[in-house]
């Protein structure tokens, strides 16, 4: 299999243009220096070779790079850098983006797209580990050829530093084409490095005075664990860069930051896949002491230990779970109400240095923290998680292997004895988990409902093919536990990104794999759907570290991401509750990402675009503060921005308070203030119910007579006239193009003094045309056929009848953009225009057994309605307007049955597949039955998918007018809009 890349991702040419128009201004430049060696060649003995040295060359100055930082976070709606932040000739920049959204991709792609439009060569990209070290060798390794693609064939070498090879700094400091080097840490940040010592290979030269030379754009990969001490960024400073662009979800610092997508954006643009937490959790097992360490505080004297322990309550007569500070002394038979498991449970001690924190117990094991004692037995909960595990990828592998989608699971475990052990001849030997496996996964696949997976498969001897493990060895090929950060790790690492592509493949049989718990930064696979965590310690990980190896869209056989969270679901098996899951991850959003749930900032308002003077342009900082502070007064929000329950309330009733100054953008407001009140969306697996097909509807007459009236399938063929093209799109372009000119903006004010300050007050503002400027003209052709895909003659015959070339000179991009536009415009319409729909014949139909093999499940408190009119016994909604419509059609009586069209109902288009909402049947005064297929989706789209989306529906009605049974295509924004019309 070989993965594919799609290099049109709005978002990922964000992030790039947001590094890359830092140095917009900047022309071709390179620095050249001297490099010397002594050679052993024949007959050059100890004679002194000279290279030329070519390395990076900045020429814009400190407030030329302020401005265009300051343009780029506008646009981005990012708090704006100061000239102070930004630095002196020590520039560092921060791109934050979610994990699993491509953030690899976007670094390298970056360096291409920085060399081709300045021609920088010299890049060095810094990483924390080995384990990441190997994901970026591999994802330059496989992203090489699409880059060539897209860059021309561009020449470039992209090297692994290790010390035992220093002619790659040579090679690295004299090419003139892009080099990149990629380094771990902790290969340059100590005096005793080799690259930090004089070395004979390099004459005597420090080899990292050879990269200094040459500027390098220094690239940091997870900057919180690579450059995260004083130490290791001076470290980076050594290596001289031009400027740092720290790259990661989670970073400690921001500096400067350029552009977010943080795990909310990423989430609601469906970027990642969802998570559902299924738990696996000990429930009314009060038959023990138990005891959870949950922190330690040494910020006063005496040191305090938080602990959630079982307390007997005489108020509810009960015991309740509760957690709080206690101190040495404290005994824990006397506080938890004299409940005899606790007998024994006196303090002795409590550890407060960091790392090794733990509380001790009279005559009792300590216990460490994030552990746990008095749980349910250990053996029992994890052999649970397991058969869980397997269930969950049973009942996703169903679903998916029909659409070409390998479904793996992932286990990781911080004791590799559990899994594989060596016996006294070196030979591997099963460790219980591994047994638990195979005995849990026999017995699932025996169930019936899996019979269609197992088809010509020996279930006797599967379960053994199907897991496996990757773990660190030692010299001597024994497994061990590890730390995940020395080299004796490659090894896992290696076996782990170069098995990458096969384990997508239904080829290979591995389907689980298991992993040690401290190589979870080396895990990165896209068919990753279930993530199991099977430490013992049970120590308190991180919720983020746990999710991030599963959060990429999956890929099918083709190597082709497949989007939507239909597909995209990652289930965590917890051993804990969906709530206490959910918390946790939160507060790791706002700790470690700086997510301010609920909470308004002053630049919130700054990047929305209006409309002044026939132009358009952003609202502004100062206009976003004025916002701001209206919210304040309105007590929309508190003083530190935070949502009150006002705002959410006049939210919901449409009546919230916007200044008379900003009714323009009124509705751009409120949807930012929408997003801010929101929550994440997490659902509870526990909550997931199957959905049934009730039998005595599915197999009623009415069903049958609706169905087999909307079932044929149809084939299009579509009338396009090139001439009647090139005439609309000139004439188009001829009428109503607006090419503004590049101005210049003249403002004035006055000073006016008084004891509150100094007040500039503008009186004047205009701006002034620029007559005469010579701009360098692009190639717009190419430009306007890479765009739309037409002839370069179609394009150059819609130009000149234009008769708008003059126009080009004025503004040359403004005017390519804005042609380009029309022309995909005038396409659209013309393509649709011109369909016309067919019936294939009577044999040709979507059968309605299909709804039988149809595997569907929804969540009770998120996405279901229990249904007394449907074929199924709950409809599962997409969002609001279906829900609404599902309501109402459960309480019409004139509704006689309705289904949600499955998403294999498909009709073709020239714009991509099209999936119609409903099929109704309505039986007028008891008599005339009436039949419908009901689009709702219209109006809840995106502005930028909803011209896309009207056409698809548009050859939708045409597609039922050409079955010729009297079926109404209707769209409706609302039920009473649809009902009133029938």
């Amino acid at each position: 299999m070989k993965l594919q890349f799609n290099k049109d991702l709005d978002y990922q040419k964000e992030s790039i243009s947001s590094i890359v128009n830092i140095f917009k201004g900047q022309t071709p430049a390179q620095s050249n220096f001297t490099v010397s060696s002594l050679t052993d060649e024949a007959g050059t003995e100890g004679k002194l070779i000279t290279n030329t040295g070519i390395g990076n060359k900045l020429e814009l100055d400190e407030e030329d790079i302020l401005k265009n930082v300051r343009d780029i976070q506008l646009k981005y709606g990012l708090k704006p850098s100061t000239l102070k932040e930004l630095g002196k000739n020590n520039f560092k920049f921060t791109v934050e983006m979610e994990t699993g959204t491509g953030k690899t991709y976007v670094y390298l792609r970056t360096i291409f797209e920085l060399n081709a439009k300045y021609g920088f060569t010299k890049f060095v990209v810094v990483v924390p580990s080995v384990a990441i070290k190997e994901g970026v060798v591999k994802s330059i390794d496989i992203m090489t050829e699409h880059f060539k693609g897209i860059y021309n064939n561009v020449i470039f070498k992209a090297y692994e530093y290790k010390s035992q090879k220093l002619d790659i700094i040579r090679d690295f400091a004299t090419s003139d084409n892009i080099r990149i080097m990629v380094m771990t840490i902790q290969s340059f940040n100590k005096d005793s490095n080799v690259i930090n010592i004089d070395n004979e290979k390099t004459n005597g030269v420090k080899p990292i005075e050879f990269i200094k030379e040459t500027n390098p754009i220094v690239i940091i990969d997870e900057p919180q664990s690579s450059a995260s001490t004083e130490k290791a960024m001076d470290a980076i400073n050594s290596l001289n860069p031009l400027c740092t662009v720290g790259y990661s979800a989670t970073h400690k610092h921001k500096h400067n930051l350029m552009f977010r997508l943080d795990a909310v954006d990423a989430y609601e643009r469906k970027l990642v896949k969802q998570i559902e937490v299924a738990s696996v959790i000990s429930k009314n097992n009060n038959n023990a002491a138990y005891i959870k360490l949950i922190s330690v505080n040494n910020k006063k004297s005496p040191i305090k230990v938080k602990l959630e322990i079982d307390i007997w309550d005489n108020k509810k007569g009960t015991i309740v779970r509760k957690s709080k500070e206690y101190k040495v002394g404290n005994d824990l038979y006397d506080l938890s109400g004299e409940r005899e498991v606790y007998k024994g449970y006196q303090i002795t001690e409590i550890n407060a240095k960091e790392g090794d924190e733990y509380v001790s117990f009279v005559g009792h094991e300590p216990i460490r923290l994030g552990e746990i004692c008095g749980e349910i037995d250990d053996d029992i909960m994890k052999r649970t998680q397991i058969r869980k595990t397997i269930e969950e990828h049973l009942n996703k592998e169903l679903r998916l292997k029909k659409e070409g989608i390998k479904v793996l699971s992932l286990f990781f475990i911080d004791k590799v004895a559990n899994y594989r052990t060596m016996d006294k001849e070196g030979n591997a030997q099963k460790g219980k988990y591994a047994l638990w496996f195979e005995k849990e996964y026999k017995k699932a696949i025996q169930n019936p409902k899996y019979k269609t997976l197992f088809n010509d498969v020996d279930t006797e001897t599967v379960a053994e093919l199907v897991h496996n493990g990757y773990f660190a060895q030692d010299k001597k090929g024994r497994l061990r536990d590890t730390k995940g950060n020395t080299l004796a790790d490659e090894n896992a690492y290696s076996l782990i990104m170069k098995d990458k592509e096969k384990l997508l493949s239904f080829d290979t049989k591995l389907k689980f794999i298991f992993s040690h718990s401290a190589l979870k930064e080396g895990w990165d696979n896209p068919n990753v759907f279930q993530i199991c965590t099977l430490n013992e310690t049970k120590s308190e990980s991180k919720k983020r570290q746990e999710i991030g190896r599963g959060l990429r869209l999956a890929v099918n056989q083709q190597g082709e991401r497949v989007y939507g969270f239909r597909v995209n679901t990652l289930t965590i098996m917890a051993n804990e509750s969906y709530e206490d899951f959910a918390r946790k991850l939160q507060n790791e959003y706002e700790e470690d990402e700086g997510i301010r749930f609920g909470i308004v900032e002053k630049h919130n308002f700054a990047n929305i675009i209006v409309s002044k003077d026939g132009e358009n342009t952003y609202l502004e900082q100062e206009a976003s503060e004025k916002i701001f502070n209206h919210l304040k007064e309105m007590k929309y929000i508190d003083n530190k921005g935070k949502v009150t329950d006002k705002l959410k309330e006049d939210l919901k009733e449409q009546r919230v308070d916007i200044p008379e100054e900003f009714k323009q953008v009124e509705d751009q407001i409120i949807t930012n203030l929408k997003k801010i009140a929101g929550n994440l969306n997490l659902k509870n697996a526990g909550d997931k119910k199957p959905v049934n097909l009730n039998k005595i509807r599915y197999l009623s007459p009415e069903f049958k007579e609706l169905w087999d009236r909307i079932k044929y399938k149809t084939t299009y063929s579509v009338h396009f006239d090139s001439e009647d093209l090139i005439n609309k799109c000139a004439e188009q372009i001829k009428n109503n193009l607006i090419v503004n000119k590049v101005k210049m903006l003249y403002t004035k004010a006055a000073l006016n003094k008084s004891k509150a300050g100094v007040i500039a007050e503008e009186n004047n503002r205009y701006s002034i045309g620029i007559d005469e400027y010579n701009f360098v003209l692009p190639d717009i052709i190419t430009f306007l056929q890479n765009q739309t895909n037409l002839t370069r003659r179609t394009i150059v015959e819609i130009l000149k009848k234009s008769q708008r070339l003059e126009d080009f000179k004025k503004n040359p991009q403004k005017f390519m953009d804005e042609v380009a536009s029309i022309i995909k415009r005038k396409m659209r319409l013309m393509i649709v225009d011109g369909i016309k729909y067919e019936k294939i014949g009577d044999e040709a139909y979507y059968a309605q057994e299909l709804f039988e093999t149809e595997e569907l499940s929804g969540y009770l408190s998120k996405n279901m309605i229990a249904s007394e009119r449907s074929i199924y016994e709950y409809i599962i909604y997409d969002s609001d307007v279906e829900a609404e419509f599902a309501k109402k059609f459960e309480k019409n009586d004139s509704i006689k049955l309705y289904i949600k069209l499955p998403d294999w109902f498909k009709i073709e288009t020239p714009l991509g597949s099209y999936n119609p909402d409903w099929a109704v049947l309505i039986e007028k005064d008891n008599t005339e039955k009436l039949y419908f297929v009901v689009e709702t989706k219209g109006s809840i789209l995106s502005e930028d998918l909803r011209a896309k989306e009207e056409k698809k529906i548009q050859c939708g009605e045409k597609h039922f007018a050409a079955l010729g049974n009297n079926t109404r295509f209707e769209k409706r924004d609302n039920f009473n809009d649809f009902i009133e019309n029938v």
